[in-house]
């Protein structure tokens, strides 16, 4: 740790100096494995601009050198320069023919340009000069997958796998491909197979774990995680995803245990504070839930997921006005999640925001039109209001997209007594018994007077009667 620190210290001293000559219009002259050094840093600051000049002002010096032509190309690539980007990469490839790394950077460019015939014959090259060639073979595999060709990708993972069976990306995007042609069940043996081979390769329990849990095997994936983490303890994929797999079948405690020692062996990220968070909410921790969002939001501050983690923390501790700042930021950050504008909507109406709440149950409509529970709440605006006419419009508009959801049906017949429109509410009503008789439970409790409960309780008789 004490020789990274200085590694650190020692670079930003001497980007210090770089920066002072500029700012001086002192000449300068590194070697060019200064060069890339003061690259580097900036690259991982983040600062494009900055390692684009160093970059320039090194090539200016070393002219023919490949490794400082492939470097811009790639800062190009960050900035999606496509274009300058692959002419660098060409004239380095003229220097360096057999430079892997060239071809794989140009691969990647086509790849995202849409041009994949192109990126396979780049990466199909480089296989030729690398010996990383799991890499090569995932690429083209990631190429077919685009294409929603699964059948070759298939057969790229598995010679990624092949080559290297701990390729983590071609094992997870193996299962995803598996998955998607149905062949995830046939493919245990598959799977199976390298454990035979070596029982003790933690990687192989944790990749056949990640196939039961896309099975819904739940309590074999855990033990394949754990058979993981027993060779290789301080292995935190393997503890995050048994976390991720207690969670779906409902055993936050031990989730939270398990990612515990992800943050043990892995450190903090965004992502590990923020599925503790989770595990803290649903065991209506709300407290301890959102100072581990906040905890996100420190280490990243554009994580909508743990924005939204706070405010719907609050939102459950009825703080409305509080939560409606954070909703607001985790949909600014992403606006195509329903779920983010369904819990502003219902924030926005607690604290009487009306307006502002129909427009965000708008939203949520439109991104997800299948999910009638938002329909069903945007309703109750307009008839808590008395707008009966419009709430049932509201339903309507639902019955578009869902005309089989009997709860649908319920709700429009309420309305409709509520409106005094009698004959039309039975219409409705009969459609929804028709759909699911036992739902009507449910909507008889939408009328508090017992004197209405008793006289749409004998039309439901009637209906059981006729049906018999």
């Amino acid at each position: 740790m004490g020789d990274n620190f200085r590694k650190r210290e020692d670079r930003k001293d001497l980007v210090k100096q770089f920066e002072e000559q500029l700012k001086n219009k002192i000449y300068i002259f590194y070697d060019i494995e200064t060069y890339e050094e003061i690259i580097d840093y900036y690259l991982d600051h983040g600062n494009f601009k900055k390692a684009l000049r160093a970059c320039n002002i090194a090539i200016d010096q070393y002219p023919y050198s490949t490794e400082l032509l492939v470097e811009k190309a790639q800062i190009l690539f960050n900035t999606e320069d496509y274009d300058r980007a692959l002419e660098l990469l060409n004239k380095a490839g003229e220097m360096q023919p057999t430079d892997p790394e060239i071809r794989l950077l140009k691969g990647t460019i086509y790849s995202l340009q849409g041009l994949r015939a192109e990126a396979i014959e780049e990466y199909t090259q480089a296989l030729a000069f690398t010996e990383e060639k799991d890499e090569c073979y995932y690429n083209i595999g990631l190429v077919y997958q685009t294409e929603s060709n699964y059948e070759e990708a298939i057969k790229y993972y598995k010679m990624a796998i092949e080559y290297n069976i701990n390729h983590e990306g071609a094992l997870y995007e193996l299962a995803f491909c598996l998955d998607m042609t149905g062949e995830l069940e046939s493919s245990l043996s598959y799977y199976q197979k390298f454990i035979d081979q070596d029982p003790y390769s933690f990687y192989a329990w944790y990749n056949l774990g990640i196939v039961l849990s896309k099975l819904e095997r739940y309590d074999e994936a855990i033990k394949a995680y754990e058979y993981a983490t027993l060779i290789e303890e301080d292995f935190a994929s393997a503890w995050f995803n048994m976390g991720n797999t207690y969670m779906t079948i409902g055993k936050f405690t031990q989730a939270l245990d398990s990612y515990r020692k992800t943050y043990e062996y892995e450190g903090p990220s965004a992502e590990i504070f923020c599925s503790m968070g989770m595990a803290y909410e649903k065991l209506c921790q709300h407290d301890l839930a959102i100072k581990y969002f906040r905890k996100a939001i420190k280490i990243d501050h554009h994580y909508d997921e743990a924005w939204f983690g706070i405010g719907q923390n609050l939102f459950l501790q009825e703080r409305y006005y509080e939560s409606i700042h954070f909703l607001s930021r985790a949909v600014k950050l992403n606006d195509t999640n329903e779920v983010y504008w369904h819990t502003l909507a219902k924030a926005e109406y607690r604290t009487g925001n009306f307006v502002s709440s129909i427009e965000a149950y708008q939203k949520a409509c439109e991104l997800d039109p299948t999910d009638i529970d938002m329909w069903l709440n945007w309703s109750l605006i307009y008839y808590d209001q008395g707008d009966y006419e419009k709430a049932l419009e509201i339903v309507n508009k639902a019955l578009e997209e869902s005309p089989d959801e009997a709860d649908l049906y319920y709700r429009a017949s309420a309305y409709l007594v509520a409106a005094g429109k009698y004959k039309k509410a039975i219409n409705y009503l009969e459609n929804a018994l028709s759909l699911n008789f036992d739902r009507h439970a449910l909507w008889l409790d939408f009328f508090p007077k017992l004197e209405t409960q008793n006289a749409l309780a004998k039309i439901i008789d009637q209906y059981r009667k006729k049906k018999k």
